[in-house]
C-alpha cells in the first residue's frame, strides 16, 4: 500500500471564513517504510495571515509574498497524492481546506476523496488510547519520537513526526527504505545476515539420563500424556 503522511499549514482556522493553505508537507510511505520522497512547497494565500496562526506556525506575510499560489502547485499535489491513503491527524481540519483550494480552482478538480482515500491518526489514537492526550507532542512522547526540533509547527516536519509516530502506533518499520540500503547482503534495517552459517548440533541424552528421565516421570500423577 502506497500512503502519503501530510500535514498542512493556514492562515487561520475556518476555510470557510476565506482562510486558506499556506505549506503543505507530506512524506511516502510504501508497504510500510519510508521512501525518503516527500513533497513540500510554501503558498501565497492571496490574503492576510492572521496573527494567531503566525504564533503557532512562524510563517509571516513577507515571507510568503514571493511564494506560488495554490493554482500553481495544484497539479503536481494531486499527482503526488493520488491513488494514495492519506495519513493525517485531525484529517477533517486538512481535508476541510484541501476541498477549499480544491474548489477555488473551479476547473471541477472535486475533492480530496476523490483521489486518495483517508486515515485520520487522531481517531485512531483515541482508539488505542482512550482517556489519554492525542496531541502530536503527546504521541511523540507516548511512542519516543524525538520531536526537540519542533519549535513551531511546521508541515514537512509535522508530517515526519506523525510518520514515525503512526507506524510505531501501528507496530510497523520506521527506517528510511532506499536503493542500496541492501548493497552487500545488509539489510535496511540495520542487521547483517550470517552467511555459511554451521549446522546445530544435536546432542542426544545418554541412556543414563533417559533412564532418570522416565523415573522422573513416574513419580508425576495425572500427567496429560498418561491419559
Amino acid at each position: 500500500m502506497r500512503q502519503i503522511v501530510l500535514d498542512t499549514e493556514t492562515t487561520g482556522l475556518r476555510p470557510e471564513e476565506g482562510h486558506r493553505i499556506i505549506e503543505i508537507g507530506a512524506v511516502e510511505v510504501i508497504k510500510r517504510k519510508l521512501t525518503g520522497r516527500t513533497f513540500h512547497v510554501y503558498i501565497n494565500p492571496q490574503r492576510v495571515v492572521e496573527q494567531e496562526a503566525i504564533d503557532v506556525h512562524g510563517i509571516t506575510n513577507d515571507f510568503l509574498q514571493d511564494k506560488p499560489v495554490f493554482a500553481q502547485i495544484a497539479e503536481e499535489f494531486i499527482d503526488f497524492i493520488q491513488g494514495a491513503e492519506l495519513v493525517i491527524h485531525n484529517a477533517p481540519f486538512d481535508v476541510g481546506f484541501m476541498d477549499h483550494e480544491f474548489a477555488l480552482l473551479r476547473n471541477g478538480t472535486g475533492k480530496t476523496i476523490d483521489y486518495c482515500s483517508v486515515l485520520d491518526t487522531l481517531k485512531l489514537s483515541q482508539q488505542m488510547r482512550p482517556g489519554q492526550r492525542h496531541t502530536l507532542d503527546a504521541l511523540c512522547r507516548a511512542y519516543g519520537v524525538d520531536n526537540s526540533n519542533r519549535t513551531f509547527h511546521g508541515a514537512l516536519l509535522d508530517a515526519e513526526l506523525l510518520a514515525d509516530v503512526y507506524l510505531l502506533m501501528t507496530g510497523g518499520q520506521t527506517a528510511l527504505e532506499l536503493p542500496g540500503n541492501r548493497a552487500n547482503g545488509e539489510l535496511s534495517s540495520g542487521w547483517t545476515p550470517v552467511l555459511n552459517k554451521p549446522a546445530l548440533k544435536v546432542v542426544q541424552a545418554s541412556a543414563a539420563e533417559q533412564q532418570a528421565h522416565q523415573q522422573r516421570l513416574a513419580l508425576i500423577n495425572d500427567a496429560l500424556w498418561q491419559e
